[in-house]
């Protein structure tokens, strides 16, 4: 299917080329107006940036080239490193045990089997919301009229992998290749409703159901692991960022002398209050 929606998005492209070029036009006369700076200015400038990009064509290959090169040299490396971590699990988990004074161990087993199951349970959750985020969002862009509505869909049910900033850009991106094929306001306000509408939705059904609260990371946290976890290992850092945090936090709830980590690391507490959640849950139940 989504190779059917790029396929019609590859046909359309004179269409979109079109537009831009309309747009860019426009743009150009609003400049012209507002600030004094002629359409012949404009191109000028525009020329002479494109005749010096020209120049750096053969080192931005060059630089296409081994950025491909790394991206498939690190994606063989997960898999390695995936197998190998699968492989040799037991043998990890008893070196960690062998660390560990044997009148503690047994709390050192619980807390390693509460890390697993934390991990596993918000990648699992996090699989299954997205697969609703195609749905919800597949019917919103349907009914609002956007064009190749099941490829923006998944695009934006992907992207939520990233919190915070994945969900915002693939409506971003969504709202840019409307304009682009020519959609009107009509649309872009269908847009941004699905977004707002999906987001409440997602945090208030979705996430308590499907991913639970068992990785109760602040936001700030939340945000400074994934920088950090992208720094370390490109995307597949900011998938693992948050269980790995979670992971983090369950082990310094669980040593006395990192108690206060654990704190630091969490959300703050709050009163029930949500009785439509408990009413869904029991609906679920």
């Amino acid at each position: 299917m989504i190779v059917w929606q790029v396929t019609d998005m590859a046909a359309d492209a004179d269409q979109i080329e079109k537009n831009v070029t309309k747009s860019v036009n426009e743009l150009k006369d609003y400049v012209s107006d507002k600030f004094g700076v002629s359409r012949q200015r404009q191109e000028e400038v525009i020329d002479k940036q494109q005749a010096s990009s020209s120049n750096n064509v053969s080192g931005l290959a060059t630089k296409v080239l081994a950025s491909l090169g790394t991206i498939l040299t690190n994606f063989v490396l997960v898999l390695v490193y995936i197998f190998l971590l699968i492989f040799f699990r037991t043998h990890l988990k008893n070196f960690i045990l062998k660390l560990i004074p044997a009148a503690n161990r047994a709390k050192a087993v619980q807390t390693i089997d509460a890390s697993r199951k934390v991990a596993q349970k918000y990648l699992i959750g996090l699989s299954l919301m997205i697969v609703c985020l195609w749905v919800m969002y597949g019917i919103g862009f349907s009914i609002a009229g956007v064009k190749l509505p099941v490829f923006f869909a998944v695009l934006c049910g992907l992207l939520e992998i990233v919190p915070f900033i994945g969900n915002l850009a693939g409506t971003g991106i969504t709202v840019l290749m409307s304009i682009a094929q020519g959609g009107d306001s009509s649309v872009i306000i269908g847009i941004l409703l699905t977004y707002a509408l999906v987001q409440f939705i997602q945090t208030y059904i979705l996430e308590p159901l499907v991913v639970g609260h068992e990785v109760n990371i602040n936001p700030l946290f939340t945000i400074l692991g994934i920088v950090a976890g992208e720094a370390i290992w490109g995307v597949p850092g900011m998938i693992l960022a948050i269980p790995a945090l979670g992971i983090t936090k369950i082990i310094c709830d669980n040593i006395t002398s990192l108690q206060p980590y654990g704190f630091l690391l969490g959300e703050e507490k709050k009163k029930e209050h949500k009785p439509f959640q408990k009413k869904i849950k029991g609906w679920f139940n």
